[in-house]
């Protein structure tokens, strides 16, 4: 039947063609899909990327494995000797780095635990709770971490001298059980990770806040807890300044307890580096073992986000 006599008789339509054999509009790219490999020359940058992250600890345990004229020499070896294991034998006996370690691991967990709960407390307040005075108390925050350390040291120190904790390990812990650092970290990130109708859900089935918190955030905030707890426990493994300052070498931490092997009139260059190996190997062995589970728990939190 032509066009015209289709015009001519309205009540006759054209047969609809059927689905299966209508051609499909093709919805993705070809490239959909696709796995996409790094080229030699990414693999060669990472290579020259990892080498020279690696090198400063290379050349510590070179200079950890050789004696002190060795390393002094110029040029200095770039081989390992074979000094390791008495040198570190004695750092380990001159410092006292066994009880030094031990006051770390405390010193170091419990202001990464404490920093991690209250940084996830107060980011999610910041973060999804609707209270007065908000926006000011998170500028508060974040303006603290423009004022320097240096500042708080004198009357910092007197109120642990009147709390009675001078020379013990509260008085390293209880300043810094928490960070504005992780309280922004923590905030930024569940303003993105967390949807709101997750909060409103709890919120319809009749949960509080601290209910909300324990069931919908802590499993969303896992992964940025885990890397927040890495570079608090690092950083506080690795303070030197207020530690010194109301430590003394009877109940040191390791940075502390490493300048007792710089004491002397001349300086054992590799018994120093000996210590520092020494006190860098828990800091290792606890990236070797959780090292994938963080990167594990980052790569599900942005697949889920």
């Amino acid at each position: 039947m032509t066009t015209q006599s289709l015009r001519a008789h309205p009540d006759v339509r054209p047969q609809s063609v059927p689905a299966a054999s209508r051609p499909r509009r093709r919805l993705l790219s070809p490239k959909a899909g696709r796995q996409h490999h790094a080229g030699p020359v990414t693999y060669i940058l990472l290579g020259i990327a990892a080498l020279v992250s690696l090198f400063p600890l290379y050349w510590t345990m070179v200079a950890a494995s050789s004696d002190n004229t060795r390393v002094t020499q110029s040029p200095p070896p770039f081989l390992p000797g074979p000094h390791l294991l008495e040198n570190l034998g004695k750092a380990w006996q001159d410092a006292a780095l066994g009880k030094a370690m031990l006051n770390s691991f405390i010193v170091a967990g419990v202001i990464a635990l404490s920093t991690v709960l209250f940084a996830t407390l107060a980011g999610f307040a910041f973060a999804k709770l609707r209270f007065k005075g908000r926006n000011i108390l998170l500028m508060l925050v974040i303006g603290t971490m423009m004022v320097p350390p240096q500042l708080g040291v004198v009357p910092l120190f007197m109120m642990m001298t009147d709390l009675g904790w001078g020379q013990r390990l509260p008085a390293v812990i209880f300043p810094t059980l928490v960070s504005a650092v992780g309280v922004f970290f923590m905030r930024q990130y569940l303003a993105e990770a967390l949807p709101d109708e997750l909060v409103e859900a709890g919120r319809v089935d009749g949960a509080h806040s601290l209910r909300i918190f324990w069931s919908i955030v802590l499993p969303v905030a896992r992964p940025a807890m885990a890397v927040l707890f890495m570079i608090t426990f690092v950083h506080a493994w690795n303070d030197f300044f207020w530690p010194f300052i109301v430590l003394d070498m009877s109940n040191p931490t390791v940075p502390v307890a490493l300048t007792q092997l710089s004491a002397g009139y001349v300086r054992d260059q590799s018994l120093i580096m000996a210590g520092a190996l020494l006190g860098t190997l828990p800091l290792l062995a606890m990236f070797i073992v959780f090292g994938r589970q963080i990167v594990g728990g980052i790569m599900q939190g942005a697949v889920k986000g």
